[in-house]
C-alpha cells in the first residue's frame, strides 16, 4: 500500500524515528528519575531486539500469506474477505470502529501476555528493563514481536479492515508506545487531563513496577478507556514515581541491559 506516494513500511518508520528522536531529546530536557545505567547499555540492546524482531517478520512474511497487517488488509480487500468488506458502511465509519477494536485488541492481548506462562516467559524480556524510557518501547523478545504480529493479522483478517484504518491504527500504536514509556516529566495537570483519554508515562510507569499488584494493571497502550472500564487501573505506585522499583524483582542486576541474556530469559523457570 502507498499513501502520497510513500509505502506504507518507509510511512510508518519515518514516523517512528521522528517521535523516537523527538521524545529521546525532551525526556533528556525534562525527565521524570534519575537512571540506574547509562543510556547506552540499554539503547543497544533495545536496538538489537527491534532489528532482531523485524527480521523475524520479513522472514514470517516471505515463508506465507502476507503477515505484516497492513499487506493483509490488503489481500483482505482484494479478496473481499472479512467481516467490514461485506458491510456497506462509510470508510470513516469503519476506520473509527476498526481502530477501537484493535486498540481494545491490543489490550486484550497484553493482558494475556500476564496470564498466560507461555506467553509471560516471552513478555518479561519487556519487563526486565530496570529504566523506563522511550527505547523501552522496543525492547520486546522476536518472538513475542511474531507472536503479536500473528494475533493482528488474523484479526485484521477476520474482520476485513481497511488498509489505510490499519495503517493509521499502526502509527498511532507505535507512537502511543513510545509516549507512554518516555521517561518524561509531564506537568502534573496535563497528566490529570490526559488520562481518561490516553495513557500517559506516569501511569505506564506503574505497570512497569516490581510489585506484582501494580504490574497486574494499566495494560493500555493507546485508550486509557479499557483499564478505566475493566477495573485494571492504578492511579499511582504505593512508593511513588521517584522511589518505586522498576523491572522484574528477581532481576535487580545489569544483566537485562545485555542482549544474549535477554533472548535466553524465556528459557529460565518463571
Amino acid at each position: 500500500m502507498h499513501l502520497f506516494g510513500i509505502s506504507d513500511a518507509s510511512l510508518r518508520l519515518a514516523v517512528m524515528l521522528g517521535v523516537l528522536a523527538t521524545l529521546l531529546l525532551v525526556e533528556a530536557l525534562w525527565p521524570r528519575r534519575a537512571r540506574s545505567f547509562p543510556r547506552h547499555l540499554r539503547w543497544r540492546t533495545h536496538l538489537a531486539l527491534a532489528v532482531l524482531g523485524a527480521g523475524v517478520v520479513r522472514v514470517m512474511a516471505a515463508l506465507s500469506l502476507p503477515l505484516v497487517a497492513v499487506a493483509a488488509a490488503e489481500w483482505a480487500r482484494v479478496q473481499q474477505f472479512g467481516l467490514f468488506n461485506v458491510i456497506d458502511a462509510p470508510l470513516w465509519l469503519e476506520a473509527l470502529i476498526a481502530i477501537l477494536l484493535l486498540d481494545l485488541a491490543i489490550w486484550a492481548q497484553h493482558l494475556a501476555t500476564h496470564h498466560l506462562p507461555l506467553l509471560w516467559r516471552l513478555h518479561r524480556v519487556h519487563h526486565a528493563d530496570r529504566d523506563i524510557d522511550t527505547s523501552s518501547a522496543l525492547r520486546f523478545h522476536p518472538l513475542e514481536i511474531a507472536a503479536s504480529m500473528l494475533f493482528k493479522t488474523t484479526l485484521v483478517l477476520t474482520l476485513g479492515i481497511a488498509p489505510v484504518a490499519v495503517l493509521i491504527f499502526e502509527i498511532l500504536l507505535n507512537g502511543m508506545a513510545l509516549f507512554n514509556h518516555a521517561n518524561l516529566r509531564l506537568p502534573i495537570g496535563l497528566d490529570r487531563r490526559l488520562r481518561p483519554f490516553v495513557v500517559t508515562p506516569d501511569m505506564h510507569r506503574v505497570h512497569h513496577s516490581v510489585i506484582v499488584a501494580e504490574q497486574q494493571s494499566n495494560f493500555g497502550s493507546g485508550l486509557s478507556l479499557w483499564d478505566h472500564l475493566f477495573g485494571t487501573y492504578t492511579a499511582q505506585p504505593a512508593s511513588g514515581h521517584d522511589a518505586m522499583t522498576l523491572g522484574l524483582d528477581h532481576h535487580q542486576t545489569a544483566a537485562p541491559t545485555r542482549l544474549a541474556w535477554s533472548l535466553k530469559l524465556p528459557l529460565e523457570p518463571v
